[in-house]
C-alpha cells in the first residue's frame, strides 16, 4: 500500500536493475521456454543498445571533430575523446527502460560508429562489424540460438542506394534508338 506514495525510482536504481537483469540472463543454463523467452527479450534489448551506441559514436564523433577543429584553430588543446556508455535508454512498448551492456561491447559499438562517421568504415563494413559484435553478445553471452539482425536502418539505406544504382545502371545499359 505504501508503494503508492513512493516517487519514481532513480536512474541509478534502474541502471542497477538493468545490469542485474543482463547478468541473470547470461547466467541462465536451462533450456526451458521461460529461459529462452528471457534470452530473446534480452537479445533484442542488447541489439537496441548496440544500435543506439553505434549512432551515439557517430554523432558524438562528429561533434568532437568540430570542437577539436575549433580548439586547434584557437591554439587550444582538443577536448577529450567521447566515450561509450554502458547504459542506454531504450523504448520498450510505451515506456523507456535502461539497458546494460558490458563496457567492452559498448566501446566497440561506439568505436565502429565513430569510424563510420570518419569514413574509416564503409556501410558494408560497419554492418558486418556490428553484426559480428551482436552475434558475440546474443549467441555467445546470452546463449540465443539464432541471429538477431542489427543496424536495420543502415541496411535499408544501403539497400535503397543499391536499388537506385541498379536503376541508373539499367538506364545506362538500355539500347539507344538511332535515326
Amino acid at each position: 500500500m505504501f508503494s503508492l506514495f513512493k516517487g519514481p525510482e532513480s536512474a541509478e536504481v534502474l541502471k542497477k536493475r538493468a545490469k542485474q537483469a543482463f547478468e541473470k540472463v547470461t547466467a541462465l543454463t536451462a533450456d526451458t521456454f521461460e529461459a529462452n523467452s528471457l534470452r530473446r527479450g534480452m537479445a533484442l534489448l542488447c541489439c537496441a543498445h548496440l544500435d543506439k551506441t553505434f549512432i551515439a559514436g557517430a554523432e558524438r564523433m562528429a561533434d568532437w571533430q568540430q570542437m577539436a577543429a575549433f580548439a586547434v584553430a584557437k591554439g587550444a588543446e582538443a577536448p577529450p575523446m567521447p566515450k561509450a556508455d554502458e547504459y542506454q535508454k531504450v523504448r520498450s512498448g510505451k515506456s523507456d527502460i535502461w539497458v546494460y551492456l558490458p563496457t567492452e561491447y559498448a566501446e566497440r559499438a561506439f568505436l565502429f560508429g565513430a569510424k563510420y562517421q570518419r569514413t574509416e568504415l564503409s556501410s558494408e563494413q560497419a554492418i558486418t562489424s556490428m553484426q559480428q559484435l551482436a552475434d558475440t553478445v546474443c549467441r555467445g553471452d546470452i546463449g540465443l540460438g539464432f541471429q538477431v539482425e542489427i543496424l536495420k536502418f543502415l541496411r535499408r539505406e544501403l539497400s535503397a542506394t543499391e536499388r537506385e544504382s541498379d536503376v541508373h545502371d539499367d538506364a545506362d545499359d538500355a539500347p539507344t534508338e538511332t535515326a
